[in-house]
C-alpha cells in the first residue's frame, strides 16, 4: 500500500521536515516555489499540504486535491487558504497561532526603541559620512506611558518588557477582564479615547475587523499628546495612513514605525516612504530563526498527529469529534458559535468576567465540551480575529483574557425540553440568550429572560422600546424608507404598556443614518444590529 504523501510547498524548518520523515510513515515531497499549474499536477495524490504564506491554496487547488485531508499553515493567519472551500470538501485547515508570540513582541519593542532614539535615521546619517549628534536627540522610555491597544498574547508580552524598562502601561482591550489586567500590572482604560491622551507611545496589537479598521484616524490622532510615537506590528489598516502622514507633518506625531501596511508591499508612490520621522520593516514580526523553527516543527507535529492518530490541533474549521459524539452535538456546534457571537455584540459590558453555558435535554447525553468551545470561539473571535481563536485554543484564549468559563447541566424550567442557555457577566451586569431546535431548525427563544423567537442567521435588529401602539408600523416605515426589507419579526413585552423587545431578521443591515434615526425615536430605548 503506498504511503500517504505530504507535500511541503513552502520553506519550513528542516527539523519539521525531518520529523515528518523520521519513521517512514509518509512519502514527504519537498518542492517550493511551485506555480499554480505545477501545484495542480502534484496535489491530487497528496494527503497533506504544508504551506506558509507564499503558496495560495484556493478553490481550484482544493478541487484538484482528491486525497487531501489536511492543510497545515506554518504561521498565524490563513489568508492564503480558502477555508470555506476546504471545509466544503472535508479538509481540515490548521495553523500555528502561538509560534511567533515572542518574536513579534520583541520586534514591536525594538521598533519602540528605534523611534525613541531615532536609531535608523542616525545610522543612515553616519553611513552617509555625517556626524549630526544634535539632530538625533531622542527621548527615554523610563517613566513614559505606553498605551497598548489589544492585550492578547503579543500585547501581554510587550507589556512585560515595557514594565521592565520602567514604563507605565495603559491597556485598551474591550474584551479583557479587570482581574487579568491586575495580574499583568497594567491599568485598563474603559474607552480608547480615554487611553490616547495619556500615551507617550502607542503600540497596536488588534485584529483587523470592520470595527478596528482605521481605529487611529484623524480624530483620534488629534486626541493624542503632541509628540506621541506609534508602532504597528499587528495589521495594516489599523492606522489611517493618510491621517498619519498629516499628523507627522503637523508635529502631532513625533515618529512612527510600521511593520505592516494597508497594501503590501507598499506601492512605489507610498506617501510615507520618504518621511524623515518614519521607520519601516517589511512585515518582519515573526521573522526570527526561533519563530520559523517553532512554527515549522509545530505544524509538522500537528499534521502527523492528524494523519496518524486522528488528533486535531489548532484546526480553524473543525473540532475534534468521533462519529457518535458528532451525531448528537453536531447541530449545536454552529448554533453555539452563533449564540457566542450574539452575546459578544449585545453584552451590557464587553469587559466580561464570566461566560456561563447551561445545557438542558438530550445534548447532556454526550460530551458537551466541543459545544462549549464553539460558544467561546464565537464570543471571542470578534475581539481577537477569527484567525487567532479556534475551537481548539478557545479555552486557553479565554484564560489569557481572564474570562472564566462555567459549564452547567440543569434542566431549565419552562416550555422547552432541550435548551442551550449562554450568559455573560461583567462589571456592567449580565446578558443572556437561549436557543433550541424545532426539529432541525435552530431558533433563539430567549433574550435576557424575555421569550422571543428569531432565526439565528444573517442580520438581526434588536430593539427595546416602550409598549405603545403604532411601533410596528413606525419601525417598518423607518427601515422601508432606507430600502431595508424585514424578513421576520418577533415581539415580546414584560407587561402591557411596559417595556417591549422586538427582534427583526433583515435582508440587509441598515446604514448608520437609518440606525441613528431609529435610536433617536423617543419610544425606542435602544437599537442594536447583530451580525451572525
Amino acid at each position: 500500500m503506498p504511503l500517504p504523501k505530504v507535500l511541503v510547498a513552502d520553506p519550513i524548518s528542516p527539523r519539521g521536515v525531518e520529523d515528518l520523515s523520521r519513521d517512514g510513515q509518509f512519502d514527504v515531497i519537498f518542492k517550493t516555489g511551485l506555480k499554480e499549474d505545477e501545484l495542480l499536477q502534484i496535489i491530487p495524490d497528496c494527503a497533506a499540504l504544508i504551506v506558509r504564506s507564499e503558496t495560495k491554496v484556493n478553490a481550484r487547488v482544493l478541487e484538484a486535491a482528491r486525497a487531501l485531508r489536511v492543510v497545515g499553515r506554518a504561521g498565524v493567519g490563513v489568508d492564503n487558504v480558502d477555508v470555506e472551500a476546504a471545509t466544503a470538501r472535508g479538509v481540515i485547515v490548521m495553523n500555528t497561532p502561538d509560534g511567533n508570540t515572542i518574536s513579534t513582541a520583541e520586534h514591536a519593542f525594538s521598533l519602540l526603541v528605534s523611534i525613541a532614539r531615532t536609531i535608523p535615521q542616525a545610522s543612515a546619517s553616519v553611513v552617509a559620512g555625517k556626524w549630526e549628534r544634535k539632530k538625533f536627540q531622542g527621548v527615554e522610555l523610563y517613566g513614559k506611558t505606553l498605551a497598548i491597544l489589544g492585550m492578547g498574547r503579543i500585547g501581554s508580552e510587550l507589556a512585560r518588557r515595557a514594565i521592565a524598562f520602567g514604563m507605565r502601561v495603559v491597556a485598551y482591550d474591550p474584551y479583557m477582564a479587570a482581574s487579568r489586567a491586575r495580574a499583568l500590572q497594567v491599568e485598563l482604560a474603559d474607552q480608547l479615547d480615554d487611553a490616547l491622551p495619556r500615551a507617550d507611545f502607542i503600540s497596536m496589537h488588534m485584529p483587523l475587523t470592520a470595527e478596528t479598521r482605521h481605529m487611529l484616524d484623524a480624530r483620534r490622532l488629534a486626541l493624542c499628546k503632541p509628540g506621541v510615537r506609534i508602532v504597528n506590528c499587528a495589521r495594516g489598516g489599523l492606522i489611517d495612513e493618510a491621517a498619519l502622514l498629516a499628523a507627522l507633518d503637523g508635529g502631532q506625531v513625533a515618529g512612527a514605525a510600521l511593520d505592516v501596511f494597508e497594501v503590501e508591499p507598499p506601492p512605489a508612490d507610498f506617501p510615507l516612504r520618504a518621511h524623515p520621522k518614519m521607520v519601516f520593516t517589511p512585515h518582519l514580526g515573526a521573522s526570527t530563526a526561533e519563530a520559523q523553527e517553532s512554527v515549522g516543527i509545530e505544524i509538522a507535529h500537528a499534521v502527523r498527529a492528524a494523519l496518524v492518530d486522528g488528533v486535531i490541533r489548532n484546526a480553524v474549521n473543525a473540532p475534534s469529534l468521533d462519529a457518535k459524539t458528532l451525531a448528537v452535538v453536531g447541530p449545536y456546534l454552529d448554533f453555539g458559535a452563533k449564540l457566542g457571537r450574539f452575546l459578544a455584540q449585545t453584552a451590557r459590558s464587553k469587559r466580561s468576567e464570566t461566560l456561563a453555558i447551561n445545557y438542558s435535554g438530550k445534548v447532556n447525553e454526550a460530551d458537551t465540551g466541543p459545544v462549549t468551545r464553539a460558544v467561546v470561539k464565537g464570543f471571542l473571535e470578534l475581539a481577537m480575529g477569527a484567525e487567532s481563536v479556534n475551537t481548539v485554543n478557545a479555552l486557553s484564549r479565554a484564560r489569557e483574557r481572564g474570562l472564566k468559563i462555567v459549564e452547567t447541566r440543569q434542566n431549565a424550567p419552562g416550555d422547552f425540553t432541550d435548551l442551550l442557555e449562554v450568559t455573560v457577566g461583567g462589571d456592567g451586569g449580565t446578558t443572556s440568550v437561549a436557543g433550541t431546535f424545532f426539529g432541525a431548525k435552530a431558533r433563539i427563544v430567549g433574550i435576557n429572560g424575555q421569550h422571543i423567537e428569531a432565526r439565528p442567521q444573517g442580520v438581526l435588529l434588536l430593539l427595546e422600546n416602550r409598549d405603545v401602539p403604532g411601533m410596528v408600523g413606525k419601525i417598518g416605515s423607518l427601515l422601508g424608507g432606507s430600502g431595508v426589507n424585514i424578513a421576520t419579526m418577533s415581539l415580546s413585552r414584560d407587561a402591557a404598556g411596559g417595556k417591549a423587545l422586538t427582534v427583526l431578521n433583515l435582508d440587509s443591515a441598515p446604514d448608520a443614518a437609518t440606525l441613528e434615526r431609529i435610536q433617536g425615536d423617543a419610544d425606542i430605548l435602544s437599537a442594536r444590529v447583530v451580525a451572525l
